[in-house]
């Protein structure tokens, strides 16, 4: 087995790749989809002192008065916005600040030093936030989404070991 880590959106057949993980909503419609973890959620966070110079954000629309940690994803090109959804209402959010990142180990890095408001995936802050190094804001406009998913090209003729490999998934993941 080969792995190869890369952020961008990769076309897995033109690359000939056997297979890929994604988010859920990032898969493409004519891919078999495969779910290999939980749903996800998206979290707020910053820490205590930011909040004690800045104030808190009490909806989506106040980001754009804050000093927020911007992502910038290889294939998206530019930054990428803020998501939110209440009682199905969305809102997309372009924040601004002083600093961009192209990783959640950067991001989450600069919010622990208190750089400015970050928005990582609600399981990389849970310790953080326990731990009191950092505190969340609207909990209630990041809803759950699909989690990760194995992805792969519908082929008549998957060699066993690969079938294999995708039902270990399965069984693990809990799905079916």
């Amino acid at each position: 087995m080969e792995v190869t880590i890369d952020y961008g959106l990769v076309d897995i057949v033109a690359q000939r790749y056997d297979a890929g993980v994604r988010l859920g909503e990032q898969v493409g419609k004519d891919m078999i989809a495969v779910p290999i973890g939980p749903p996800m959620r998206m979290a707020v966070v910053a820490t205590p002192a930011y909040f004690g110079r800045m104030g808190r954000p009490k909806q989506p629309q106040d980001l754009t008065r804050h000093n927020c940690i911007n992502l910038r994803l290889p294939t998206y090109g530019s930054l990428y916005p803020w998501e939110f959804e209440k009682k199905g209402r969305e809102i997309k959010v372009r924040v601004e600040g002083q600093l961009i990142c192209n990783t959640m180990s950067q991001i989450m890095l600069a919010a622990l030093e208190g750089m400015a408001l970050a928005w990582v995936p609600a399981d990389r802050a849970a310790p953080y936030v326990v731990s009191g190094h950092l505190e969340q804001v609207l909990a209630d406009w990041c809803a759950p989404f699909p989690g990760y998913h194995l992805y792969y090209a519908n082929r008549r003729h998957a060699s066993a070991a690969f079938t294999a490999f995708v039902d270990a998934l399965r069984f693990h993941s809990g799905g079916k």
